[in-house]
C-alpha cells in the first residue's frame, strides 16, 4: 500500500501528486523545494521520462520484431525438403547448392525488407504520436492535415502504388524468380533482378530490360518445376515413317542414357508421331521432358545428334517451305 501523503505534499504538489513530485518531498521535507519543483520541473522532466520510456519500448518491439521475421524469412530461405528430394534438385541445377536455393533466397530476402520496413513504419509511427500526445499537442488537425496529403499523394502516385503491389502479390504467389527464363509480352530473357517496383531481365541478345510490375499483365515462365523440348524433325515423303519414329527413339534413348546429360533429363523421350503434313515434308515430333531451363541446350544437342543418325541411316531431312 503506498504511503499516505501528508497535507504538506499535497498543497505542494496539488491533490493528485506525480512520483516526481512525491519524491521530492520524502527527499527534502521541504514544501517551497517541492512547490518549486511541481511549478518548474515536474511536468517536462514527467513528459521527458515518459518520452524516453516510449522510445526505449519502441526500439525494443522493433528489434523483436525484426529477429522474429528474420527467424521466418531464413526458415522460408532454407526450405522444408527431404534429404533426398534437396540432392535431385541440386543435380538438376547441375549439383551447385548456390543455384538450388537462389531463387528462394532471393524471394526470402525482399519479403524480410518489406517486412521489416512495414514493421518499422508502424512501431515507430505509434511511438511518434504518443510522443506528440504526452507534448500536449492536438493531433486532430495533424490527422486530417495528413489525411488529405496521404489522399493526395496516393492519386498522384497511383501507379507506383500499383507496381509495389505487383510486386507484393507477385513475390507471395512466386510467380518468377532471379534466373528464371520469362516471357511478359514486350521482352522475354533470363531475370536478373527482381524489386517490389521492376523487373530487371536480359534477352538472347544482351538487352537488358526494366519492366514495371504493375505493367507485366502475363509472365510465361520457362523455368519452374520442369520443361520441355520439343523437336519438329521434317522428312521427305519418300520416307518410312515408322523407320524415321525407329530412329528418333534409338537416338534420343540414347541421348538420355548419356552420362553428361542424362542429369538434366526426367523423363525418357518419347516420339509423339506425325505432327503435320506440308508441302514438301513430313514433319514428325519428338519431345522430352527437362530440367527446368534446360531445354534450350538439350534440344541443340539431340538435333545434331539426330542429324548424324539420319546421315548414317540415308533419311533425308526436307525443307520447310510449304504447306
Amino acid at each position: 500500500m503506498l504511503h499516505q501523503l501528508t497535507p504538506e505534499p499535497q498543497l505542494s504538489c496539488e491533490n493528485r501528486p506525480s512520483i516526481a513530485c512525491r519524491t521530492a518531498w520524502n527527499v527534502t521535507h521541504d514544501q517551497k523545494v517541492t512547490g518549486f519543483f511541481h511549478t518548474w520541473l515536474d511536468q517536462p522532466l514527467t513528459t521527458v521520462t515518459a518520452i524516453i520510456i516510449t522510445v526505449i519500448l519502441a526500439l525494443v518491439v522493433r528489434r523483436v520484431t525484426h529477429r522474429t521475421i528474420g527467424k521466418i524469412t531464413v526458415r522460408m530461405s532454407e526450405g522444408t525438403m527431404s534429404d533426398r528430394i534437396r540432392e535431385k534438385t541440386r543435380t538438376i541445377f547441375d549439383g551447385s547448392p548456390a543455384l538450388v536455393s537462389a531463387r528462394r533466397k532471393q524471394r526470402a530476402e525482399t519479403m524480410d525488407s518489406l517486412l521489416r520496413s512495414i514493421a518499422s513504419v508502424l512501431i515507430l509511427g505509434v511511438a511518434a504520436f504518443t510522443i506528440v500526445g504526452e507534448l500536449g499537442l492536438n493531433l486532430a488537425p495533424v490527422l486530417a492535415s495528413a489525411s488529405i496529403i496521404g489522399v493526395a499523394v496516393a492519386f498522384g502516385a497511383q501507379n507506383l502504388v500499383k507496381d509495389f503491389l505487383s510486386g507484393i502479390f507477385m513475390l507471395l504467389e512466386d510467380q518468377y524468380g532471379v534466373g528464371d527464363i520469362v516471357d511478359v509480352g514486350e521482352a522475354k530473357g533470363t531475370v536478373e533482378a527482381v524489386t517490389l517496383r521492376v523487373t530487371r531481365l536480359r534477352d538472347v541478345n544482351g538487352v537488358v530490360w526494366y519492366m514495371r510490375n504493375g505493367e507485366i499483365k502475363r509472365v510465361g515462365n520457362e523455368s519452374q518445376n520442369w520443361a520441355r523440348a520439343v523437336l519438329d524433325i521434317p522428312v521427305s515423303y519418300d520416307e518410312n515413317v515408322d523407320h524415321v519414329k525407329e530412329i528418333l527413339k534409338t537416338t534420343a534413348d540414347a541421348f538420355a542414357a548419356d552420362p553428361l546429360w542424362e542429369e538434366k533429363i526426367i523423363e525418357e523421350p518419347s516420339v509423339w508421331g506425325v505432327q503435320a503434313l506440308l508441302g514438301e515434308a513430313v514433319v514428325v515430333r519428338l519431345v522430352l521432358k527437362t530440367a527446368p531451363g534446360k531445354q534450350g541446350e538439350v534440344a541443340r544437342e539431340l538435333r545434331a545428334r539426330v542429324k548424324d543418325a539420319f546421315d548414317k541411316a540415308g533419311v533425308s531431312i526436307a525443307p520447310l517451305n510449304g504447306s
